[in-house]
């Protein structure tokens, strides 16, 4: 396996520990659909929560790892979120987080670690069954 995928399970093994201890349970780890990919996937009393998780050995000027997360990114986490919601029968409220690590190559530990709970919120936002077929449609605001 390369170095980086190795660094990336790293920071989500890191990501998975923190959710534990925070009273958390994982549900999922790289839960695919198609060529979209959460993950983590993790749940507590309240929420289902999808967890974006980038891990870098360094930060580039003064970008921090949670933020290559863009766009593009954040819309996939919601179509997948959806999908996984409707496709497990799952009524809770939906959370979209991202965990943020830098990893010390020299010793091989996390750096730091920023985790942020509700990090986005989907454009799409309501989910609202249809009249007309009985299927569950994201809805705008």
């Amino acid at each position: 396996m390369a170095l980086h995928n190795d660094i990336g399970h790293m920071g989500e093994d890191a990501t998975c520990e923190y959710l534990t201890k925070h009273g958390y349970k994982i549900r999922e780890r790289n839960w695919r659909l198609g060529n979209i990919e959460i993950d983590i996937i993790a749940e507590n009393k309240q929420h289902i929560v999808f967890v974006e998780v980038k891990t870098r050995t360094t930060t580039f000027g003064e970008v921090n790892p949670e933020q290559y997360v863009d766009e593009h990114k954040r819309r996939f986490m919601t179509v997948a979120g959806n999908a996984y919601v409707k496709h497990h029968n799952i009524d809770k409220n939906l959370r979209f987080d991202i965990s943020g690590i830098l990893w010390d190559r020299a010793t091989n530990r996390i750096a730091d670690i920023h985790y942020f709970e509700d990090a986005f919120h989907p454009q799409m936002r309501s989910v609202y069954p249809s009249s007309l077929n009985g299927e569950w449609k994201w809805h705008r605001r």
